[in-house]
C-alpha cells in the first residue's frame, strides 16, 4: 500500500556525524530526497539553481515567507535561508521521505508547520565533548579559530536535545547507522503514514459481510 512520506530532521552539533549519517541514509535508500534550501545569497562558481540552492532575491524570499511557502527560515550572516514548502509537500505526497539538515531552531519551525504530522526528528549526541573536539580537529577542514567557534556553539545545540523524537549517542558510526535505519523503518509503518489502510480495512469489512 502507498504510504505518506516523512520529513526527517537530522540535527547535531558540528562534528557529531550528521553529514556522514545523512549520506549513509540516502545510500541505503536513494528515494530519500534532500530538502534543497532557498537563499538570497548569490550563487558561487559551479552552483546550480534548484540543485545546490533555490536562488531568490530578497523580495521573492520575503514574499514566500508571507505567503506561508517556507517551512522554516532564518537570517544568517546577512542572507536569508529557508526550506520551500512546495517541493516537500509534493515529495511526501508521492510517498518519498525528505531529509532536512537544520539546526534546532529550524527543526522547531518545521515541527510547528502545517506538515508537522509527518515530521520525524532525530538528534545526534557525541559520546563526549573531548571526542567532539577531536573529530573537528581530525577532519582538517577548519582553522583553530573556526573550531573554537564551533565548540562554543555546540552546547547551544546540545541543550535542545530533548525537543527531538529520538536521540542517538554516536559513539560507533556503524551502530548509530543501524539504529537510524531502524527508526526510519518503524516510523514509515506508523498508522498515520499509511493512508491506504482505511480503504484496505473497508474492503476487508465488505468481504467479511459478503461471506456471511
Amino acid at each position: 500500500m502507498a504510504r505518506r512520506g516523512l520529513l526527517i530532521i537530522l540535527s547535531s552539533p558540528s562534528g557529531a556525524g550528521k553529514s556522514t549519517l545523512s549520506l549513509r541514509l540516502r545510500a541505503w535508500d536513494p528515494t530519500i530526497r534532500f530538502s534543497v534550501s532557498a537563499t538570497t545569497r548569490p550563487p558561487r562558481p559551479g552552483e546550480v539553481d534548484g540543485q545546490d540552492y533555490h536562488f531568490r532575491s530578497e523580495a521573492e524570499f520575503k514574499q514566500m515567507v508571507r505567503e506561508g511557502r517556507m517551512l522554516e527560515h532564518a537570517h544568517v550572516f546577512g542572507n536569508f535561508y529557508g526550506s520551500p514548502r512546495g517541493p516537500v509537500e509534493e515529495a511526501i505526497g508521492q510517498g518519498c521521505d525528505v531529509l532536512f539538515d537544520v539546526d534546532w531552531q529550524g527543526a522547531q519551525q518545521v515541527r510547528n508547520s502545517p506538515l508537522k504530522d509527518s515530521v520525524l526528528s532525530i538528534f545526534l549526541l557525541p559520546p563526549s565533548i573531548t571526542e567532539l573536539r577531536r573529530r573537528l580537529e581530525e577532519r582538517g577542514k577548519d582553522t583553530t579559530e573556526v573550531i573554537e567557534k564551533r565548540m562554543e556553539k555546540s552546547w547551544d545545540e546540545i541543550s535542545h536535545w530533548d525537543a527531538y523524537d529520538y536521540v542517538l549517542v554516536n559513539d560507533d558510526l556503524d551502530a548509530t547507522e543501524a539504529q537510524l535505519k531502524t527508526i526510519v523503518t518503524a516510523e514509515r509503518l506508523r498508522r498515520p503514514q499509511q493512508p491506504g489502510l482505511v480503504d484496505h480495512v473497508r474492503r476487508l469489512q465488505t468481504e467479511f459481510e459478503e461471506s456471511l
